[in-house]
């Protein structure tokens, strides 16, 4: 087992909702400048269309009436009901098809690793989490991190670890493997009492029979760097080896970005490449680097995403990119013509410095906001998988 599947379709463009904020240009960027960059060129990159989930795949997580409805709905401009035909999850012709596609992509990247094709594998067009199984939901049609885990525990799977590092909550994931013990849904989020989709407190920890099942974070507005990854790495390692995950699937929306119009957290692209740093490391520790990566939410659609999950796509296929790369001029043009009106970035870095402090439970509850969320979560979890909640050490 050696290399990286980078399941990537020009296709997987049409999942495209019009006059949104979830606008596909932002995935279109992010391949131009892999590409330019040589990331897609790499020793053991192959780069491979996937087909569209079928019924069969997207049943064991969706309703087939929610399924009949996707179907219908573009051809009913009067349509109404599951979660479609609003302003957050408007319909679009052939979103069945588009949505079935992303689908599909999350699907063979999960299968490529689960069955030693590849070691790692990521789908940037992927991570739609919201979607529930029987309703669109946060610009979610159908959840293809769900669909992709589903199918794993179908081939044999055990232990599945799923870590969300969207700004949102992964409600949809969380819902769908609520009581299956079999999943560990992780999630760091800004908090539900500011931010969609509202859920996601630290006292969310897993159904019965799959309690510790679920670990959700939930940050303050306003943090950046150094408290997210405080916090990350103050919960996340812990659970995870507590765990002993199998493989590792993970979303990694880039809305966390400080200049993300929908939300409030302040994280440099510098940042979110220590997370996917971190997030590597894990696979490598615990699962034998068995990753699979997608994407997610990310709405500064020049100014972050493509920078972002460059930096995924370079540290899911090897070396990391130095944050001081320069974006080519050939994508900067490119980024100018496809976006008119957004700042262009010169380069791979915002130069900010992604140092941060190591957890300390002494004092924590009456520390800042960050340090007040870390001990919520570590004493609502961290007792379920026989870690203290109270020790840096766990």
């Amino acid at each position: 087992m050696s290399g990286t599947l980078v399941v990537w379709d020009n296709a997987l463009l049409s999942y495209d909702l019009g006059e949104h904020p979830l606008n596909p240009v932002r995935v279109e960027l992010t391949m131009a400048l892999a590409r330019e960059l040589g990331i897609l060129d790499r020793a053991g990159v192959r780069v491979a269309a996937a087909p569209p989930a079928d019924d069969k795949a997207l049943l064991r997580v969706h309703r087939a009436d929610y399924l009949a409805a996707v179907r219908r709905a573009p051809d009913d401009p009067f349509f109404t009901g599951y979660g479609l035909n609003t302003p957050d999850n408007p319909v679009f012709a052939g979103m069945h098809e588009a949505s079935a596609l992303v689908a599909g992509a999350s699907l063979a990247a999960a299968e490529a690793v689960w069955r030693g094709e590849a070691v790692r594998a990521v789908n940037v067009a992927g991570g739609l989490h919201h979607a529930m199984p029987d309703r669109a939901s946060g610009f979610c049609v159908y959840n293809d991190p769900a669909v992709a885990i589903a199918r794993l525990l179908d081939l044999g799977a055990q232990r599945i670890a799923y870590v969300d590092i969207d700004v949102h909550h992964g409600d949809g994931v969380q819902e769908i493997f609520y009581t299956d013990p079999r999943v560990l849904t992780v999630s760091l989020h800004e908090t539900p009492l500011a931010l969609f989709p509202g859920t996601g407190f630290a006292q969310e920890t897993g159904g019965t029979g799959a309690e510790g099942s679920a670990v959700n974070v939930a940050l303050p507005p306003g943090c950046g760097d150094a408290g997210w990854l405080r916090a990350f790495h103050a919960v996340v390692p812990a659970v995870l080896r507590a765990y002993q995950p199998e493989l590792l699937i993970t979303q990694c929306g880039a809305d966390t970005h400080r200049l993300d119009p929908l939300a409030d957290l302040r994280l440099s692209v510098d940042g979110q490449r220590a997370s996917h740093l971190a997030l590597r490391a894990l696979a490598e520790e615990l699962c034998g680097g068995r990753w699979v990566a997608t994407g997610g939410g990310g709405y500064a659609i020049v100014e972050c995403v493509p920078r972002a999950w460059t930096h995924l796509l370079a540290t899911v296929t090897g070396e990391a990119l130095e944050p001081g790369t320069l974006t080519p001029p050939q994508w900067r043009a490119l980024a100018q013509d496809r976006a008119p009106g957004h700042d262009v970035p010169l380069r791979m870095t915002d130069e900010a410095d992604p140092a941060y402090q190591p957890w300390e439970p002494a004092g924590a509850a009456d520390a800042d906001p960050v340090d007040r969320s870390i001990l919520a979560t570590r004493l609502a979890v961290f007792p379920l998988h026989g870690l203290d909640p109270y020790d840096p050490r766990d």
